[in-house]
């Protein structure tokens, strides 16, 4: 009785291959790696499923019958397809064609974004990228729902089930215009730096104290806080035309013409930030590059 086509494995398929290129059971077992018990009892399996002999024995082998060179070549199909099927397309950043999300803040559209956009373009010019607000309470559920690829984040806010690497660690410095009364020498010290009027970003708006801050309230001191922006982008213009001082991550110091960076007189508690991404696309090959890429650029 022929037995049902369901029982038709994919090693099946594979030892009717092996057996079609070989014509010997005991070479079609060297191939497999399998006893040629074993590829005897397959062969056995294969006969009962398509209902025919498939093989017939000679004093050189085995020859296949009418029906079984008529699924040589399907078979191969069907075995090239699967492979193609469970093998990764290789990826190709100059050719490639996608968009991938980012959620960051502004610190980290400056401090990353930038310098990864610049080799993006050279490298993957087909690839899109939209730059999203991070929502730390929403962050899980945008990823499961595809919303969001990658965040720029710190370890402090990172759910714990997402993959995470770290980028790098980054430390505070003092921003200040280049001829501004601090700038002499002598001129930054722990009273002067009090002394002052302060600006500050506060990503949720409205907050007059930070880090700093508290740094400054374990050594006894307090400071002037008299703007509170919630972008870093306006800061520098802020600080090019006013007498405020701003407590900056390093990062964003870089390139600021008509501004000077001096070292904050006192020790201001830095961050890490660490890229986070979900399961979901953990394997793919596209976002992998993209992955390494901005592994490479935030230096």
């Amino acid at each position: 009785m022929k037995t049902d086509i369901r029982n038709l494995d994919l090693n099946l398929l594979k030892a009717l291959d092996a057996l079609l290129d070989e014509r010997s059971v005991t070479r079609a077992a060297e191939r497999l790696s399998l006893t040629q018990p074993a590829v005897s009892g397959m062969l056995t399996r294969l006969r009962e499923c398509f209902d025919d002999p498939l093989f017939t024995r000679t004093q050189r082998g085995i020859i296949p019958t009418l029906r079984a060179l008529e699924l040589a070549q399907p078979v191969k199909s069907i075995l090239a397809e699967v492979s193609e099927l469970l093998q990764p397309k290789a990826f190709e950043p100059a050719i490639a064609e996608m968009t991938v999300k980012i959620a960051a803040t502004d610190y980290a559209l400056r401090a990353v974004i930038v310098p990864f956009m610049a080799a993006l373009r050279l490298q993957a010019p087909g690839i899109r990228v939209a730059v999203l607000p991070v929502n730390n309470e929403q962050l899980s559920a945008q990823f499961e729902r595809g919303d969001v690829d990658f965040a720029l984040i710190t370890p402090e806010t990172a759910p714990p089930d997402l993959h995470a690497r770290a980028l790098y660690d980054e430390e505070y410095v003092c921003l200040l215009r280049a001829d501004h009364p601090l700038t002499q020498p002598e001129g930054l010290t722990l009273d002067t730096f009090c002394e002052h009027d302060h600006a500050l970003v506060s990503y949720v708006g409205g907050n007059f104290s930070g880090v700093t801050d508290e740094a400054l309230a374990l050594c006894g001191r307090t400071r002037r806080v008299t703007l509170s922006v919630c972008s870093f982008l306006v800061l520098p213009e802020i600080l090019r035309v006013s007498d405020l001082i701003s407590v900056v991550p390093k990062r964003l110091t870089y390139d600021l013409p008509g501004l000077i960076v001096l070292p904050p007189p006192l020790d201001i508690q830095g961050f890490s930030k660490i890229v986070v991404w979900h399961e979901r696309t953990h394997r793919d090959a596209g976002h992998r590059w993209l992955r390494d890429l901005l592994f490479s650029t935030a230096v």
